[in-house]
């Protein structure tokens, strides 16, 4: 598809005409199936269906120890169920329970009154047998069997009744859970009512059963194996008592139990206590390197010593020695016996300070070394309980180990001799618990075939596969079918469009020449009309007409519009520059010895005319027919004589028609579009696809060709479900 087609929208009316358009498909699709459905629902063997109910349960009891229950989630219970119900053993079970001689005439029973399908079937087997036999397939596969089963020494055995009515009955049972509840519908089909019920009954009691001796088996294996496995865990048992006790015997566990029980305690204390005295430790080591650093009329500033009692209660003498002296220096001078002695004792309470202060530096000094060696005494002591505790951890390790091993071994001992003695007493129980709730009954009506959903479901089917199957048809469609689809996908206008035209006395071209007033010319005015419209200043006066393939129809469409034109008073010249099918010289009667290719040649045709054909009494058509059919049409419609001739001929003509051959298969309509005003594109409606329409108009684009407009020729309206604008282009025409 070429990339200047444009995305469409869908509209409703597009859907419309697709089904109208396609209608005879719905209808035949719709008749055939619902045919088939009737047939095959009256032509059925009727089949009955026999339901038995029953509520399957897992045993969720914890044991004869424990009252409490509970239901695991297990999606696949339920699922494992069906396939036991359909399991090969309970089959057998039914088969043996009804006994296969019995039964085997009753669901073998010969077929008396045969359907149609059935009679189908037997007839298209015969027709393959008579094939084979023909073929010598037969002969062929039987020398291969026999090969084979010479190879490995086997023969093939005919099957038993009771094997045949397994494959039956294993084949026609269904499961299926009934909603919201813990019950099962287990069904059977057959033909005949009570052979239905019969079998599924014998089912549900078959699947009771099964379920028993499994659980049967399953418990005699378990108490077995419990038996092998408590014998030997109590002679493990018994060997790991004896190596616990030696090993005490060897290392008087009974002292190192003792010791192991107060080191423990002791540690802890230790390591409290280390704690603390490092704790301790670090600040007197803060504290004293502060005061060995600084000096002595610094050191009141320190925190601990500021805290000391006795300086303080000195500092408080001297603070009221200097407010004693302050007083006397008011009434007495500094040489007064007075003031001396009170200058003497302030002097006295210093030196004391001083003596005070010394004394707590030593005494920080004294807490500090003592904190020092308590902290490296209780580390000694630490050291010592560890490695005391390591040398009995190891002791108590292998003590430890060798306990454990005689609990675990006492324990699963315990266990197994628990469990076997419960589990041979509730050896009867079943892990999954099935009541019955539902008996099949016989039933009076068939299940199928359902005659009223056959045919509404043939209705159905039948109605929305045709609409679908129009719909798939309507895709895989890539033609050209209505002006829009041109419109919209190559956005190049359609100037008309021609009736499909089915009267084959005559062509299309002798009835417009011949019936002017006919619905078919009406369509030839209207084009005429479009071209006449077309340019908003004069319209194309030499046009080309041409298509993308041949057969579609422009040498018709080119003559019958050069009619419709020429019936309006002009003169008009239709030139047939197809030298490689020339056919407007068939179209209007003439003869075709000399023309386009004589001209172009260079033959002198001075006493040759052009051929004249009177239209009416104000119109006039001269053609100028291909002539001999030459070796290189394309070269002398290259030539200069070419443009020369459409020079010359627009002087004496009104209009000037060229008719050229298909784009798709020569470049001729490239080469003549540059001598035109207007270029036609005539299509097959229906059988021109887009793929090829694109590419004919981009060639014509790339030579920069004047498309004028599409022809859509052939063109039912009827058949393309095209009914809101057809009538546009008949009354758009001239009468």
């Amino acid at each position: 598809m070429t990339d200047n087609i444009q995305e469409k929208e869908i509209h409703l009316k597009d859907y419309l005409r697709v089904l109208k358009k396609r209608r005879g498909t719905i209808i035949t699709f719709f008749i055939l199936t619902f045919v088939t459905v009737v047939i095959a629902t009256y032509t059925a063997t009727p089949m009955f269906r026999a339901d038995t109910k029953v509520m399957i349960e897992r045993d969720t009891s914890a044991g004869l120890t424990s009252a409490y229950r509970y239901t695991p989630y297990d999606p696949e219970f339920l699922e494992t169920q069906y396939q036991l119900i359909k399991s090969a053993a309970v089959v057998e079970k039914v088969v043996h329970n009804l006994g296969p001689e019995k039964f085997y005439d009753l669901i073998f029973k010969p077929d008396e009154n045969s359907s149609f399908f059935s009679i189908a079937k037997a007839w298209v087997k015969d027709r393959i047998v008579d094939i084979k036999d023909v073929l010598g397939i037969d002969r062929l596969l039987s020398s291969d069997d026999e090969q084979l089963s010479g190879e490995s020494g086997m023969e093939s055995v005919p099957l038993t009744k009771a094997e045949q009515l397994e494959d039956v009955i294993k084949a026609g049972i269904s499961a299926e859970p009934v909603s919201n509840s813990r019950v099962v519908q287990i069904s059977f089909m057959s033909d005949n009512p009570a052979v239905a019920t019969k079998i599924i009954n014998s089912v549900a009691q078959a699947y009771i059963e099964e379920l028993v001796e499994m659980q049967m088996e399953v418990s005699g294996h378990s108490i077995g194996w419990m038996e092998k496995k408590a014998d030997l865990q109590r002679k493990n048992l018994e060997e790991s008592e004896r190596i616990l006790h030696a090993y005490k015997k060897e290392h008087d566990i009974i002292t190192i139990e003792d010791k192991l029980t107060v080191l423990p305690e002791r540690l802890s204390d230790l390591s409290r206590k280390m704690t603390q005295a490092e704790t301790a430790r670090k600040e007197l080591e803060s504290v004293y390197s502060q005061v060995k650093n600084i000096s002595r009329d610094k050191l009141e500033t320190i925190p601990a010593i500021v805290e000391n009692t006795s300086v303080d209660s000195i500092n408080r003498a001297i603070l009221v020695a200097e407010q004693k002296i302050s007083e006397l220096s008011k009434k007495y001078g500094h040489k007064h016996p007075r003031m001396i002695t009170a200058k003497n004792e302030l002097a006295d309470l210093k030196k004391k300070k001083y003596k005070e202060l010394d004394k707590a530096v030593q005494t920080i000094k004294n807490q500090y070394q003592l904190a020092r060696s308590n902290e490296k005494s209780l580390k000694e002591l630490l050291d010592q309980t560890k490695f005391q505790t390591s040398q009995l951890g190891e002791k108590s390790i292998q003590l430890e180990i060798l306990k454990r091993k005689v609990e675990t071994n006492r324990f699963l001992y315990d266990a197994l001799i628990k469990k076997m003695k419960e589990k041979g007493i509730t050896e009867q129980s079943q892990s999954v618990n099935v009541w019955v709730i539902e008996k099949a009954r016989v039933p009076e009506f068939p299940a199928t075939p359902n005659k009223k959903r056959n045919i509404l479901l043939g209705i159905i089917l039948g109605l929305f596969g045709g609409i679908g199957l129009a719909f798939f048809l309507e895709y895989l469609d890539t033609t050209i079918k209505t002006p829009e689809d041109v419109e919209e996908k190559f956005n190049i206008p359609v100037i008309a469009t021609v009736d499909l035209f089915k009267n084959k006395s005559k062509t299309i071209v002798e009835h417009v020449l011949d019936d002017p007033p006919s619905m078919v010319s009406e369509n030839f005015k209207a084009m005429r009309t479009s071209i006449l419209l077309s340019s908003a200043d004069h319209p194309p006066k030499t046009i080309l007409i041409t298509s993308m393939t041949s057969g579609e129809g422009k040498s018709s469409v080119c003559s019958c519009l050069a009619s419709a034109i020429a019936q309006t008073g002009k003169k008009v010249l239709v030139i047939d520059a197809d030298m490689r099918r020339p056919t407007q010289d068939k179209n209007f009667g003439v003869e075709n010895s000399t023309g386009l290719s004589s001209l172009l040649a260079g033959m002198d045709l001075s006493g040759e005319k052009l051929i004249n054909r009177e239209v009416d009494s104000t119109g006039l058509i001269d053609v100028i027919t291909s002539g001999p059919i030459p070796p290189n049409p394309s070269e002398l419609l290259s030539s200069a004589k070419a443009g020369a001739l459409m020079d010359e001929a627009a002087d004496p003509y009104d209009f000037i028609i060229v008719d050229t051959p298909p784009i798709a298969s020569v470049t001729d309509p490239l080469i003549m579009s540059r001598h035109v005003d207007g270029v036609i594109i005539v299509t097959w409606a229906g059988k021109t696809n887009y793929e090829l329409m694109g590419k004919g108009i981009r060639q014509l684009k790339d030579v920069s060709a004047p498309i004028t407009g599409v022809v859509l020729n052939r063109f039912s309206a009827k058949k393309s479900g095209y009914y809101y604008n057809y009538g546009d282009y008949y009354y758009a025409s001239e009468s």
